[in-house]
């Protein structure tokens, strides 16, 4: 049995080290390309690029993409990374600050319409509960982009102006449909609570506010989180919103302008690379520090109590 067992473990942990190599290869090749300075294509065919440097985060940071000499002139749509001035002078906030305010108001907005949804459909019962939850059952199954059309135009015949407000608002407005593991995680918590602050005089929203939210830091803390990553790397909708629009670029867009508005985009697959692993830095460090709420708020909220 002994040896069963080791044999078993050791093609387990092989599978598994197969597996890693394959998953953090990508990675490894992605940081390893932001620091090459050769550049060509040439380049881009080598696992361990041929001279190392900090150019390519240097042309970042300074903004290299309107004060260089010739890259402005290459292609336009490729806007900065950080704030910048454009030739006509007006100053810019660039796409990492506008993506940040994006997904920062985006985080505190749906996951206050996310936790209020679940917080009612799992302490109270009225008539087309049941209903509610079965049409937004159904509406998950569709993919969110096939609506961005008709909110584009809705918008427009509204009048509303594109803006980084206009992409929080689209973003955050299905949020409510998504409360199926806050209402699990609001289920494990006992309702004698919620009935023993009612004798005392509190409202449902001071139970909610004061008594229900502290006990449910672990999905707070999920939702706060799966919120702020949706508009961080989105493209599609922020592409299609704030199309021709550089004050409101946001990063997504902006990554796939530096590979597509170039002449030869060779040149400047460094200078994606070194934005790509930027961009991942504070999505990294939040889940680094917040990775205990983050699985507490899963596995709490898979099961009903």
């Amino acid at each position: 049995m002994n040896t069963k067992r080791i044999v078993g473990d050791a093609i387990i942990y092989l599978i598994l080290a197969v597996m890693s190599v394959i998953w953090l290869a990508p990675i490894a090749w992605l940081v390893l390309q932001s620091f090459g300075v050769s550049g060509g294509q040439a380049d881009k065919m080598l696992f361990i690029p041929s001279t190392f440097g900090f150019q390519n985060y240097e042309g970042l940071f300074i903004n290299k993409f309107w004060n260089g000499s010739a890259f402005s002139t290459k292609f336009e749509r490729a806007y900065a990374l950080f704030p910048y001035t454009m030739p006509s002078g007006e100053v810019l906030l660039g796409s990492f600050l506008n993506t940040l305010i994006v997904a920062l108001g985006t985080m505190v907005l749906s996951t206050l319409l996310t936790l209020m949804t679940a917080y009612g459909l799992s302490r109270l019962r009225f008539r087309g509960r049941q209903l509610i939850m079965r049409i937004c059952l159904i509406m998950g199954m569709f993919p969110g982009f096939l609506g961005v059309m008709i909110l584009y135009w809705m918008f427009r015949g509204l009048g509303v102006p594109m803006s980084l407000f206009t992409l929080i608002l689209v973003y955050s407005a299905g949020a409510g449909a998504g409360y199926y593991i806050a209402k699990g995680f609001f289920d494990t918590i006992s309702k004698q609570i919620d009935e023993a602050a009612m004798i005392d005089g509190a409202t449902r929203f001071q139970i909610f506010y004061k008594i229900t939210l502290p006990l449910a830091k672990p999905i707070v803390v999920y939702q706060a989180l799966t919120a702020f990553m949706g508009p961080w790397g989105e493209y599609i909708t922020a592409n299609y919103f704030i199309r021709g629009q550089a004050q409101y670029m946001t990063v997504a867009p902006q990554l796939y302008a530096i590979i597509t508005g170039t002449i030869d985009a060779s040149d400047y697959w460094g200078w994606f690379c070194a934005a790509s692993v930027i961009i991942a830095i504070p999505v990294s460090i939040l889940f680094v520090f917040m990775q205990k709420y983050y699985v507490s708020g899963v596995t709490g909220g898979s099961v009903k109590g």
